[in-house]
Parts: C-alpha cells; structure tokens; sequence
C-alpha cells in the first residue's frame, strides 16, 4: 500500500499515514527506512490487519537530502509562466501555487492589471536565480 506520513512524534516514536482512504496508526518498530519518518514523507507500506509494517520511503522521499528539482527549471517556468505559479508547483509550493493562480487570475480578468500577475512571478524568478528561494517543498536544496 502507498500512503503519506500524516504526522509523527519522536518521542513516543509513533505516528500515523494516510492512503487518502484511511488513516493507520504506526510505531517505529515498524519502518525498516534507513532516515527518521518525516510529515510529508510518502511511503510504502503492508498491512496487519490495521497495522502498518514495513514501512518505507517511496519515490522522491527516497532522495532525504539530496537535491531533486532543478534551479535553473524554476527560474525559467518563473520568467516564462510565473503568472500562473508554475514554478511553485514544480518545486512543490502546491498551495502557494493555487494561491498565485487565483490572485493572478483576478488581477488579470478582474482588475484588468496584467502586468502586476506577471510581475509576481519574475520577482519569484529572480529570488530563486539569487538564490533566496533554494529549497523545494521537502526542503531538499535546488540543483
């Protein structure tokens, strides 16, 4: 089963994933993962019953660390298609993402002022080439 690290606390060593369905209950007796479980990680995991078992990283969780997303990316989806948050969701920024999409969205067909939805995402561009946006949403530095 895949599912996503809810939450989980280090001192009692316990936490919970959801599948999107379900939400199951775990202890760390059961991640066979070489890193410490993270809120956000996704996972792979089985089931006892409705107990997860060896649990473990699963995709880009996988890489704890080490970079994954490309700066150079972001900065052009920032220049060319930052009106529309495209940078933020591909450093995953999903829900800043969908907040420039509609502000800029009613900027743009609301206020009629274009060039101040565009100009958001170029100053973006510019943090991220200046290197004050280098993280991605996991918080693993740019390439």
């Amino acid at each position: 089963m895949i599912g996503v690290i809810k939450d989980y606390d280090p001192e009692t060593q316990t936490g919970s994933i959801s599948n999107g369905k379900e939400v199951f209950q775990f202890e760390i007796n059961g991640w066979i993962a070489g890193a410490a479980p993270e809120q956000g990680d996704n996972v792979k995991f089985d089931l006892r019953g409705v107990k997860p078992y060896n649990i473990n990283l699963y995709a880009a969780s996988l890489d704890k660390g080490d970079a994954v997303k490309r700066k150079w990316v972001a900065i052009l989806l920032g220049f060319i298609f930052g009106c529309v948050g495209a940078h933020r969701f591909y450093l995953g920024y999903y829900r800043l993402g969908v907040i420039q999409l509609i502000v800029n969205t009613l900027l743009i067909l609301v206020a009629g002022l274009p060039g101040y939805a565009f100009l958001w995402g170029f100053v973006e561009a510019i943090l991220i080439l200046g290197g004050h946006i280098d993280k991605d949403g996991q918080g693993r530095p740019l390439k």
